[in-house]
């Protein structure tokens, strides 16, 4: 029997009650959200849209939380159809079964609720949550995630005055369900139709500082496929972190961030009081989209003025030579009291070097797009469940290959396996005329490398064994290739996508299995005692609750 909204709300907030009872005496905190997820009419670009509303707020709520914290979000989906949520750059340690993604979790249904259990440990920094399944991330759902760190670890700059989370993404005026419908009938998605600043579109957004103070702003790029660039007037942005890295604090008068990434800058209100344009554009396109949204100062007497500050548009060697300069603060402390310089990768040899290399083409007639040439299908069943279950014919290990085929693009479920503990290196190989944004779940990594040209052993003795950037999300640029150093410690069944959410729709994602024989809760948890069993896994058992 289906359970009212509100009795459902009344029993999880009773469940709570016992648990924070249970575990008040625990090291680290719990902290407990109820959300509701419903469609709701929204006005972004003017026009009404149906969006993703969680607790009716479009964008969500924000998660506010601190290194190591034990986070209980009950999730009840009020759409009509299955709805997931994942956590970007959130690494769920030992526990890829609330990744909130196919391959992973099983969807809600509709009507019904789920309560992800995560901890954000070792961790700090600004992150985001979206919606990963049908086409949900085009119509919301989505909202900033931060772990604060705790308060006994330095942070390397003073206390700001205000902490803003700045949600930047590019935006179609067509309902999700239309894309889709695009997209499934084999077709390209189509331009956008303007860019969002806190879901709103231009001149819809401001941001209040008072006048001599100094802001943090974590802005996260939750778009579907463009690259942007981010400014103030008449402001510098101090680069402080970047997904959980500090990094060394370089000062910009504006600054990209691509598809799926996230980062914090400093603003100080050194300027005379008045309001000034926030910009925000298109990277590597034609046409170029622009919005704006305000800075007001607290006392400002007079509107922004002015023409709006340009900025880079189509420059790939100015956006190659700022990434580049985005660098680890080595004297930092981390989610620990330690530097963050400590851990020497440069010093570590690779034990295996994986190659992936992207492709867009037809298959039986339609749009797909690939990794070493697999197009990703799902399977009826998460791909981790047939792990737990061992359930056979789900997938096959290494139906992909670890290095580029050349060939023409098929269709798998493809699955690469890596082993536990190894340090490996790969290389993103970007044949194509745009630019390209990679993400790995589960996992933080140094961004080793990146140039021009095709890649080659010899690129190696470039690559930047000191202080690279250690984070989730990375670039590849036109023609170019991103190299990255990881280390696999973190088990489980993690998916290794583009951020272009088109293009990972239409098969350009695949699932890292990192593998260990040991049944040892200290590589790896049990399943969740209330995960969702669904597809072939539906009738198994999890474990008594």
């Amino acid at each position: 029997m289906k359970m009212p909204l509100k009795s459902a709300a009344v029993l999880f907030t009773a469940t709570c009650a016992v648990l924070f009872a249970a575990i008040a005496k625990a090291e680290d905190p719990y902290l407990f959200f109820n959300w509701n997820v419903t469609y709701g009419t929204i006005y972004p670009l003017g026009v009404p849209q149906q969006g993703i509303l969680i607790n009716g707020q479009f964008p969500g709520p924000d998660i506010h939380s601190v290194t190591n914290n034990n986070l209980v979000i009950n999730v009840f989906n009020s759409l009509t159809e299955p709805f997931l949520l994942s956590w970007s750059g959130i690494q769920n340690r030992r526990n890829s079964y609330v990744d909130g993604v196919y391959g992973t979790t099983c969807p809600i249904p509709p009507g019904k609720n789920y309560t992800y259990i995560l901890q954000v440990k070792d961790q700090i920094g600004s992150f985001y949550y979206f919606p990963s399944l049908a086409f949900h991330k085009a119509a919301g759902g989505f909202g900033g995630f931060r772990i604060l760190s705790r308060s006994v670890i330095p942070v390397p700059f003073a206390e700001p005055a205000g902490d803003f989370t700045v949600l930047i993404g590019d935006w179609y005026s067509k309902n999700h369900t239309v894309l889709k419908r695009i997209l499934d009938g084999g077709h390209k998605l189509p331009f956008p139709d303007g860019i969002l600043i806190n879901g709103r579109g231009p001149n819809g957004t401001s941001l209040t500082f008072e006048q001599g103070k100094t802001y943090r702003l974590r802005i996260s790029n939750v778009g579907l496929q463009h690259s942007l660039n981010f400014r103030i007037q008449g402001h510098k942005l101090k680069l402080v972190e970047v997904e959980g890295t500090h990094t060394l604090q370089n000062t910009y008068s504006s600054i990209d961030v691509h598809v799926g990434q996230s980062m914090s800058v400093l603003v100080t209100a050194d300027q005379p009081p008045q309001d000034y344009f926030i910009v925000v554009n298109t990277r590597f396109t034609t046409p170029i989209i622009t919005t704006t949204g305000f800075l007001r100062y607290a006392n400002s007497n007079s509107r922004a003025s002015g023409p709006i500050p340009g900025g880079p548009t189509i420059q790939v060697d100015w956006s190659l030579n700022q990434a580049r300069s985005i660098r680890t603060n080595l004297t930092a402390s981390g989610p620990r009291p330690n530097p963050q310089g400590s851990y020497h990768y440069g010093m570590i040899n690779t034990t295996r070097t994986i190659r992936l290399a992207s492709s867009a083409g037809r298959v039986n007639g339609k749009q797909r797009y690939a990794v070493n040439s697999v197009s990703f299908v799902p399977a009826d069943t998460p791909l981790k469940l047939a792990d737990f279950f061992n359930i056979p014919g789900v997938y096959r290990v290494n139906s992909i290959s670890s290095a580029p085929t050349g060939g023409g693009i098929y269709l798998d479920t493809s699955v690469l396996q890596a082993d536990y503990r190894a340090f490996i290196e790969i290389v993103f190989e970007n044949n194509e005329d745009i630019i390209q944004s990679w993400h790995l779940d589960g996992y933080a990594f140094f961004v080793v490398g990146m140039d021009g040209g095709q890649w080659t052993a010899a690129s190696r003795n470039g690559y930047n064994l000191r202080d690279a950037v250690f984070r989730s999300t990375t670039q590849v640029y036109p023609k170019s290739w991103t190299a990255i150093y990881v280390a696999l410690d973190n088990v489980g069944m993690w998916n290794l996508r583009t951020e272009f959410w088109a293009r990972q729709y239409l098969g350009q994602q695949f699932y890292l299995r990192v593998y260990t024989s040991s049944t040892s809760l200290r590589d790896e948890f049990p399943i969740p005692k209330n995960a969702l069993l669904c597809g072939r896994a539906s009738g198994h058992h999890t474990r008594p609750l």
